[in-house]
């Protein structure tokens, strides 16, 4: 598996990388596709993972892991699902428009906003865009709430299911 930074191995695009960043790859290959498949490899070992921890082969809730590394899990999950990362540019500015993952207000939450590039109309697909994002977090055992914040921009809280 590719390191990524401080040796963490493969780093799921949050939407918040440079353009650069979100398609750097290997030698010998173009840069997309090298990217691919370590997002797949990545993403069946997560799955994989959550078998081996969770019992029975039993792949539908977040590995204690994932918990600890939540932005980082949910990152991954809507990544590997194919939904596109918002990105900036060298000075900060959005430059694409999608998800955009940071850890949340209060511990053990997560924050998935719909950004783009000012004036790009990510506000008016806000809504449908985060509930196909919620759609995949929920199939995968997370627990997924769309509010409304600030300026009135809608955001999705994720956070782990409740163990009993």
């Amino acid at each position: 598996m590719a390191e990524g930074p401080g040796g963490q191995g493969f780093e799921p695009a949050t939407g918040d990388e440079t353009r650069a960043e979100s398609v750097a790859g290997g030698l010998g290959e173009s840069p997309r596709a090298a990217r691919d498949a370590e997002l797949r490899t990545a993403y069946e070992g997560m799955l994989q993972i959550r078998r081996l921890v969770n019992g029975a082969g039993d792949a539908s809730v977040p590995a204690p892991w994932e918990v600890r590394g939540m932005p980082r899990a949910v990152a991954l999950a809507l990544e590997a699902a194919g939904i596109a990362a918002s990105a900036v540019d060298e000075r900060g500015r959005r430059i694409r428009t999608g998800y955009r993952v940071a850890a949340g207000a209060e511990a053990g939450r997560v924050e998935v906003t719909w950004q783009g590039p000012a004036g790009g109309g990510a506000a008016e697909e806000e809504q449908e865009r985060l509930t196909a994002c919620a759609a995949v977090l929920e199939a995968l055992g997370w627990v997924c709430l769309l509010y409304r914040g600030p300026r009135r921009r809608r955001f999705l809280e994720v956070e782990p299911p409740r163990r009993t």
